[in-house]
């Protein structure tokens, strides 16, 4: 184990406690009560038990307790402010600048031992945070960014169209990662033209533009998962 592979690790530890393993009450409940609420508490507490989990180290535990607790006071942090626009890119911007600062700060003074031999490499890794950041981050991470320009669909009747299209988005953007790894460039390009005639006959010219942005989105994220897992070199 190097120490970029303990860093993806704990960035995919936290994709799974800030995302995949988050439901919604508990989101709800950390904007209702902030600090006291229990929900904040055991969301931290997930994050503590992954991030040891996925250390693959005994002696990281401690740093894992600081990861936790820096998640704690973040997020009770946001929540005190939930109403600025930019709360979500900077309380993501410091979760991944202080679970860096941790695997490098722990690699200068520790040697990495793992508990289990993975037999994953780095670039696997990556491939499985790619996937990762595909579903559940990649929805929320297009919603927020839809918010910041005040692009929504306003009727509560779009709540079916809304869960439908973070399934469709998941799926076309698991589809296109696939693809692009496979290098079947010339699929991708079918698959984009395609969806670009249905979205453009299926949607009532209101919703069109807020499709269309959500569906760029979407290829975009997967395409920059691609760039990142293909073109980044660790020496």
């Amino acid at each position: 184990m190097t120490v970029y592979d303990l860093l993806i690790l704990q960035i995919i530890a936290h994709l799974l406690a800030d995302f995949t393993f988050q439901s919604k009450e508990w989101v709800i409940g950390k904007r209702k009560d902030g600090f006291s609420s229990w929900a904040l508490f055991y969301h931290a507490l997930v994050v503590l038990v992954i991030s040891f989990l996925l250390s693959d180290q005994f002696s990281f535990m401690w740093f894992s307790v600081i990861i936790a607790f820096s998640h704690w006071v973040i997020d009770g942090v946001k929540n005190s402010v939930k109403d600025y626009k930019f709360a979500f890119f900077i309380d993501q911007f410091l979760h991944l600048v202080i679970i860096a600062a941790m695997v490098f700060t722990y690699n200068h003074y520790f040697l990495l031992k793992p508990i289990i031999d993975l037999s994953f490499n780095t670039h696997h890794l990556l491939i499985i945070a790619g996937y990762l950041v595909c579903t559940k981050p990649a929805n929320i991470l297009i919603r927020k960014i839809l918010d910041l320009f005040n692009s929504t669909l306003v009727n509560e009747e779009t709540t079916e169209l809304l869960n439908a299209g973070k399934l469709i988005g998941t799926l076309e953007r698991f589809l296109i990662l696939s693809l692009l790894l496979f290098s079947q460039f010339t699929a991708v390009g079918f698959l984009i033209t395609a969806k670009s005639i249905l979205r453009y006959e299926g949607v009532k010219t209101s919703k069109t533009e807020y499709v269309l942005i959500g569906t760029l989105l979407s290829f975009s994220i997967a395409f920059l998962m691609y760039m990142i897992i293909n073109q980044i070199k660790f020496y």
